[in-house]
């Protein structure tokens, strides 16, 4: 490196961090994770659930002789041999208290799969939310759902979590450190029933899906959420302040004790895969029309032990991806998508560099992320072929580790050379709550030099008591031509409770860090956070439940000192008995442009600082409505100018099989230098068959572009884990002189199909 830690830390703040990193791992303070010494493993009979004086709630799983048959009709033998568990406590609106609808339960398992089941009552089942099929689809965190999450090494940091909702809609996340990541997709079956009083669910999680260590308790955590009452309830008590990601927090679970999982077995997946499309892309040279071809490709995973996972695939292929949703940009800065492929989404978690929950700057000034696995297979709009890859991902005793390795093809006409792309993450536990890590990525031809690039870093998270945190990392990057002020780091401190909260943020990018397996939209600044809020409650009033201040203060300049953005803004915050929102937030805003900005076609921002302000008032509607969503306002200057901002994105609700989702974003921008409007509009309509069969169709307009495109999927998950595939895609210009001109179209069916050994 071409500077000593010591003096990088010292001027970052950092040097706390690396302070607390070496105490928490000498030999005299560290700690082991996973049951401490108050929480002795109870062998021998005992009742299904034990509240202990400290807090601390032990759940019993029960074997079973017989399978469930997972109809969601509760009708063997165990539910009347088994004693439910019934004791839920309300972590909205009431804190505390037992939960208001009678709620039975059971964790069953046998030698294949571990069962949860439930009976849920509601005193109106005409106020169940339960408006969308689609498995996986973001509404149903706010829907009523059943949900648990089982922490399978009980590190009291980590799980897997699964819910389902009255029509039968299952959702599925793994969770690192309490981040959970919705996009993993697991094996096991959810069905649901419905009786005169409520509604009834098994769900069948095969032991293969899961990876567990080989001690003989876990963590669980059950939740029932009811939006039409606006409660949610769990099998312990769970802070207020950490909202719907309550259940993520795997450090307030109960025991689960008991269960008995099978003896260490190889799991081997084998998903070979079957391709045909039909293409036409009148803009690449030389265009095609109607090109027609086929390919075949396998992934594989592989149990190297019960923890630890590898994945190999061939002729990747990502054919079957819903297209992103159109945004809308009025920064100098490149914006980030979400990975959506099946591949890079399984660990996710593990392979996280110094992301930690909180405020971000805008226009770009957030902390860079070291790995973002979409520039693997994609180039700017391009789509560049994988040959192929593999992954290790798991637990080995207090270490976390991920590896990645991936090959891409050239694309000639793209200049774009093979490429290979490696990833090294390796993570501990340390003291209670806390983690320390490191990480190397590198990309075998830079996109901007001769030769490799390479990233190396090292960061840590301190949790202490139960809202407090302290988060640092230290990154270097080494790209030839590009020596000295190559580091980036960040110091960061969050205290976050229910009724209080405070934020504090460093963060600093070099001029030269350049990350290439990364996303660093903005390069050479010096950001500086604060965030206070204070948000009392008055559970007693008849239409607020919870009122907000906040004040934010973000300074952000180059290391040269030069001022180059500045945000002071006050919000203020309702939060309705009925789950609603309301949000009035008045900004002052600085922004200086160090060269000319071409905001759109001939209208050329300069040189030079500008200061404006604006109001943002926005109104969220629960799911309760058949029609929810945000709606937002926007009014006040930009920079030399002004600008109006309007915009809605939510679902209308036809059926619980047929929904639209609007997004709409219309910018009416005034300045001296001419008009800038922007306007995207897109809308997904799914039509769900049954939680395993849906269409869906997004079409989008973007004017900054002048296109209209079309993604229209049919996906069938005929058998657990194995799937069919039909998408069509149409892109056309709307430019006025070409009227709607064909740019590209494709027709691409695929099947797979899952065989476990």
């Amino acid at each position: 490196m071409n500077r000593g830690f010591a003096d990088v830390f010292r001027r970052s703040g950092a040097v706390v961090v690396c302070l607390l990193s070496l105490l928490a791992v000498h030999p005299a303070v560290a700690q082991t994770s996973g049951p401490t010494s108050d929480e002795t493993v109870i062998r021998g009979p005992l009742p299904i659930l034990i509240r202990h004086e400290d807090g601390r709630v032990t759940l019993r799983a029960t074997r079973i002789t017989e399978p469930i048959r997972v109809d969601g009709e509760l009708d063997e033998a165990a539910y009347a041999e088994v004693p439910a568990v019934t004791e839920f406590l309300q972590q909205e609106p009431d804190f505390g208290a037992w939960i208001s609808q009678k709620t039975e339960a059971w964790v069953l398992y046998d030698d294949t799969n571990i069962y949860v089941t439930c009976r849920c009552w509601d005193a109106d089942p005409s106020k169940i939310v339960a408006n969308d099929m689609r498995r996986d689809s973001s509404n149903l965190s706010a829907h009523d759902h059943f949900a648990v999450q089982f922490d399978t090494f009980h590190d009291r940091r980590n799980g897997f979590m699964f819910y389902t909702t009255p029509v039968g809609a299952m959702r599925d996340a793994e969770n690192t450190d309490g981040r959970a990541n919705i996009n993993w997709n697991g094996v096991w079956d959810g069905r649901v029933g419905r009786f005169d009083g409520g509604w009834t669910l098994e769900m069948a999680i095969p032991f293969k899906t899961l990876r567990y260590g080989p001690q003989e308790t876990w963590g669980i955590q059950l939740r029932r959420a009811i939006p039409g009452r606006n409660e949610r309830a769990h099998l312990t008590q769970l802070d207020p302040a950490l909202a719907s990601g309550a259940i993520n927090r795997a450090a307030d679970a109960a025991i689960l004790v008991g269960l008995e999982p099978p003896a260490a077995s190889r799991l081997f997946d084998v998903k070979p895969y079957a391709i045909s499309r039909l293409t036409t892309d009148a803009v690449r040279t030389p265009a095609i029309r109607n090109e027609l071809d086929s390919d075949v490709g396998v992934d594989v995973k592989y149990a190297l032990t019960k923890s630890l996972t590898a994945d190999f695939s061939y002729n990747t292929d990502f054919a079957q991806v819903e297209a992103d949703e159109a945004q809308v940009n009025l920064t100098r800065f490149s914006q980030s998508f979400p990975e959506k492929r099946e591949f890079f989404l399984e660990g996710q978690g593990i392979f996280l560099f110094g992301q930690t929950p909180g405020g971000t700057a805008r226009g770009g000034g957030g902390a860079p992320n070291v790995f973002y696995s979409r520039r693997i297979g994609l180039s700017a709009s391009t789509a560049v072929p994988v040959i192929a890859g593999g992954r290790v991902s798991g637990k080995a005793g207090l270490w976390s580790i991920g590896g990645l390795s991936m090959a891409t093809d050239a694309v000639e006409n793209a200049s774009i050379e093979q490429t290979n792309f490696t990833v090294l993450r390796v993570r501990r536990n340390v003291l209670r709550r806390s983690v320390i890590g490191a990480i190397y990525t590198r990309r075998s031809r830079s996109t901007v030099a001769q030769g490799a690039n390479d990233v190396w870093g090292f960061d840590s998270n301190f949790s202490f008591f139960r809202n407090v945190s302290f988060n640092g990392f230290l990154a270097q990057s080494r790209t030839e031509g590009l020596e000295g002020d190559d580091l980036s780091y960040r110091t960061q401190f969050s205290y976050n409770a229910d009724r209080y909260g405070l934020a504090l943020d460093r963060i600093v990018v070099e001029e030269n860090f350049n990350p290439e397996i990364g996303f660093a939209p903005r390069r050479d600044f010096i950001r500086h956070y604060a965030q206070a809020r204070f948000s009392p409650r008055t559970p007693d009033h008849p239409l607020v439940r919870k009122w907000s201040y906040q004040g934010t203060f973000n300074h952000l300049a180059d290391t040269s000192g030069r001022l180059e953005s500045r945000e002071i803004s006050g919000q203020f915050g309702l939060d309705f008995q009925n789950v609603d929102t309301l949000d009035v937030q008045y900004q002052r805003l600085h922004e200086f442009l160090p060269e000319a900005f071409e905001i759109a076609d001939d209208v050329v921002l300069p040189v030079g600082g500008y200061d404006f302000n604006n109001v943002v008032v926005s109104y969220r509607a629960g799911q309760q409505h058949r029609l929810s969503g945000n709606t937002s306002l926007e009014v006040g200057g930009f920079y030399s100018g002004n600008k109006t901002t309007a915009s809605f994105s939510g679902r209308v609700e036809l059926s619980s099989r047929l929904g639209v989702e609007p997004n709409i974003s219309i910018n009416w921008i005034d300045l001296p230098e001419g008009n800038a409007d922007t306007t995207v509009l897109g809308a997904r309509t799914t039509f769900t068959v049954s939680p395993r069969m849906f269409v869906a169709a997004l079409v989008q307009y973007d004017s900054a572009n002048t296109a209209v495109s079309t993604n229209l999927r049919f996906r069938w998950e005929y058998l657990p884990g194995s799937e069919l595939f039909v998408v069509y895609s149409e892109g056309r210009s709307t430019f006025p002189a070409r009227g709607t001109e064909l740019q590209n179209r494709g027709l691409v069916v695929k099947v797979n199909r899952l065989l476990r050994f």
